[in-house]
């Protein structure tokens, strides 16, 4: 589970940065989510990516912290499926609307997220 978890903080790494670097690209690639297939695999990768965060917390730095963004994410797998494709379709189309900077900053707040995630991944200082 460990290196799961460690592949999760890499692939949210390469995302922020893919989002800082080339916005335009990553607008292009979600436009592909907007069918109820695609719906349905992001819903199963952040149900398993949660489930991954849930079973590595005991172990990490911070347990709690990534018990509970497990938890967002197992819920938010589940929810995914409900938002439908009309209102995934009209999300796009108004990020596409906002022009790279939302991309840009958006890639910067999930690198962010990255590099605590990997930071709450580390183990616990040892108490001598």
């Amino acid at each position: 589970m460990k290196y799961l978890a460690w592949l999760v903080a890499a692939f949210v790494l390469v995302a922020g940065v893919a989002g800082i670097v080339a916005p335009d690209r990553v607008l292009a690639l979600r436009a592909l989510m907007a069918t109820q297939t695609a719906l349905l695999m992001i819903a199963i990768v952040r149900i398993a990516i949660g489930v991954v965060l849930i079973f590595t917390a005991p172990a990490s730095r911070a347990p709690k912290l990534l018990q509970v963004a497990g938890a967002l994410l197992l819920g938010a797998g589940l929810a995914t499926p409900l938002f439908g494709v009309e209102r995934t379709k009209a999300v796009l189309e108004w990020e596409a609307m906002q022009g790279p900077a939302l991309m840009r900053g958006l890639g910067v707040v999930i690198v962010g997220l990255g590099v605590g995630l990997a930071f709450a991944l580390t183990p616990r200082p040892r108490v001598s």
